[in-house]
């Protein structure tokens, strides 16, 4: 009688719960993401990602230091892989005195890796200027030159300068360089080697920052701009030469944000999300209109985002960084290109 009993009433509770385990299952995160791998954790904090793939291998660059500020300690780490999964360091780069930050990786037209890098210099326990570096491979891509400094047209140039991230495009590479000590602080430059740049012109963004540039079919750039504060982000769209530029406000705020456009024009952005409670890190749909819709959520928290993008056989490919397990350490995402939830919203 009372297995009986118990019998019943387990099959009521399975029963019940079923629709919420069926639920559960059917996310868009279980959908999409295949895996998530750590990939490196070796220093105390890993962090501020870039993700290319360089004639079939995989490169991602880092910061390694103590923390996410610490002075003069952060270096930049270079690792590769052929399968995504088992990972080898190729290039360790520092200098006595100044704190390397933000490696954004690219490949040139004359098929090497260029490195930019952010070079802080602190005073005190301040931060007293900023110079951009570059560092490129060689042709096999298993060895980087010294960071050399980037030389920035003099109309533009104040000391505390960072050349954030670097966009090839018809043999010359775009960048936004922003300024923490202008309204306006976001100077669109443009070089022929990745060492000399001239400027272009200034974007029409208060209190600008992080910036990444991607062009679409038509030639066309597309910014999406981080701003201080509890600003949200701007996305803007601009023909050649690049001077008139058109603007909207984005729906959420941005955090170390990389953009790709998908050769269907979906442009998908990954950014760190700002939560009452918590942060992590997240993949939206972003549109020229300022429309975001936020479609998935990787494992993190706290300390995270600064993702970098690849698209490799229809995979979608995604590093960041994150502080939701031990300790603050590199992560590889891999998720399949679903259109059901990459695409569901847009128009035909």
């Amino acid at each position: 009688m009372a297995l009986t009993y118990l019998k019943k009433h387990f099959q009521i509770f399975v029963f019940l719960l079923l629709p919420l385990i069926v639920s559960a299952q059917n996310t868009p995160e279980h959908d999409a993401i295949l895996s998530v791998e750590r990939i490196w954790d070796r220093a105390a904090h890993n962090a501020f990602t870039s993700l290319i793939d360089f004639n079939g291998t995989l490169y991602s660059a880092f910061r390694e230091s103590d923390g996410h500020v610490s002075d003069i300690n952060g270096s930049i780490r270079v690792i590769a892989s052929e399968d995504g999964q088992n990972w080898h360091s190729v290039a360790h780069l520092f200098e006595q005195g100044i704190d390397y930050r933000d490696p954004q990786l690219s490949v040139t037209p004359d098929n090497r890796i260029m490195l930019n890098i952010g070079g802080s210099v602190y005073t005190g326990g301040k931060l007293t200027s900023m110079s951009p570096k570059v560092s490129f491979s060689n042709n096999e891509g298993k060895s980087f030159s010294k960071a050399q400094n980037i030389i920035l047209d003099p109309v533009i140039k104040t000391g505390t300068d960072w050349l954030w991230k670097a966009t090839w495009h018809k043999g010359k590479v775009y960048a936004g360089v922003y300024q923490p000590k202008k309204e306006k602080s976001v100077q669109l430059m443009v070089s022929n080697d990745g060492i000399n740049y001239k400027f272009i012109t200034t974007f029409d963004v208060i209190e600008g920052n992080e910036t990444t540039l991607r062009f679409n079919k038509n030639g066309e750039m597309i910014a999406v701009v981080r701003r201080g504060g509890r600003n949200n982000g701007a996305i803007g769209v601009s023909a050649p030469p690049y001077k008139k530029w058109e603007w909207n406000a984005l729906e959420t705020r941005l955090g170390g944000p990389d953009l790709i456009i998908l050769d269907n024009d979906t442009m998908l952005c990954a950014t760190r999300e700002y939560l009452p409670s918590k942060e992590q890190t997240i993949i939206s749909r972003v549109e020229l209109n300022g429309k975001t819709t936020k479609l998935l959520t990787l494992p993190s928290a706290g300390d995270c985002s600064y993702p970098g993008f690849v698209m490799q056989d229809g995979t979608l490919l995604m590093s960041y960084y994150s502080s939701h397990e031990e300790k603050t350490a590199i992560y590889l995402a891999k998720m399949a290109y679903l259109p059901a939830i990459f695409e569901s919203t847009k128009k035909p």
